[in-house]
């Protein structure tokens, strides 16, 4: 690490800047931990070396130590200033996640999208924290076109859409909202066009109930995967899950989880 001239922490320090100074980053909550690998490079960047018995994705108990470093009273000083940055507001995501998937029916695949609607300077540190959470990031994991409802407008509607995009020859999701017509028969209209995935970006449980049903009427429900969105939160997991649903992809109630409260003890000088 250089010495920063303009850093009052050495004038502060002066008399101790040959101690060596031990602190650990303690979960003040339980939950999930995500950006250990951001951490560990950031106290590498200060010449520091973090020591840790767990790994992203692991889980935290209240009180539990998560990483230990040891360094000068500057270097810790330092330290202080970008560990829990690179971890708390991950590990509030990823625990935010991991609850997600554990109220969820089984039969139910939970998913969060909405990272790709982040700011470039944070959306990877967003997608691998809900991944540590334990959810996936996409509906689908292969290749897939995904149109939402303005590649809809563009197009001309639902079978304009799918059509316009049939010859990449990958797998078709596309949004259904009741724009061009009832909701039931939009996903319908989409399932015989060819689409292979139905979301349903409403937000609202009777209409993901009105396309099931009219897909099983129409013997279709077995071609398609239907998803659904929509400013779900938490707390509606249980009972949506149990729609008959395939995905549900959950956004702002996962990547605006609160942080994972954490704090940084000096437990020993020498």
């Amino acid at each position: 690490m250089m010495r920063g001239a303009s850093d009052i922490r050495y004038e502060i320090f002066r008399e101790s800047l040959e101690s060596s100074v031990t602190a650990v980053l303690i979960a003040e909550r339980g939950g999930v931990l995500s950006g250990l690998k951001r951490a560990s490079a950031s106290m590498e960047s200060l010449g520091l070396r973090l020591s840790s018995d767990l790994c992203d994705g692991s889980p935290v108990n209240e009180g539990q130590e998560i990483a230990k470093v040891c360094g000068n009273p500057v270097q810790i000083a330092m330290a202080e200033e970008r560990i829990i940055g690179a971890l708390s507001k991950s590990s509030g995501i990823a625990t935010a996640a991991r609850r997600a998937r554990e109220e969820t029916h089984p039969n139910c695949h939970v998913v969060s999208g909405g990272w790709k609607k982040m700011p470039m300077e944070i959306k990877d540190h967003i997608r691998k924290a809900a991944l540590d959470g334990g959810i996936d990031v996409k509906i689908l994991r292969k290749p897939f076109v995904y149109l939402d409802k303005n590649y809809v407008r563009i197009l001309g509607g639902i079978k304009g859409a799918i059509q316009a995009v049939l010859p990449l020859e990958r797998p078709v999701a596309i949004q259904v909202r009741g724009e061009t017509d009832r909701i039931s028969n939009e996903a319908v209209e989409a399932t015989e066009t060819g689409a292979k995935v139905i979301m349903v970006d409403t937000g609202r449980q009777e209409d993901a109930g009105h396309v099931i049903r009219a897909l099983k009427e129409k013997g279709l429900r077995s071609r398609v995967t239907v998803a659904f969105a929509g400013n779900i939160a938490l707390e509606e997991l249980g009972g949506i899950s149990r729609l008959g649903l395939d995905v549900v992809d959950i956004g702002y109630a996962i990547l605006d989880a609160p942080c994972l409260p954490m704090r940084f003890d000096v437990i020993a000088v020498e």
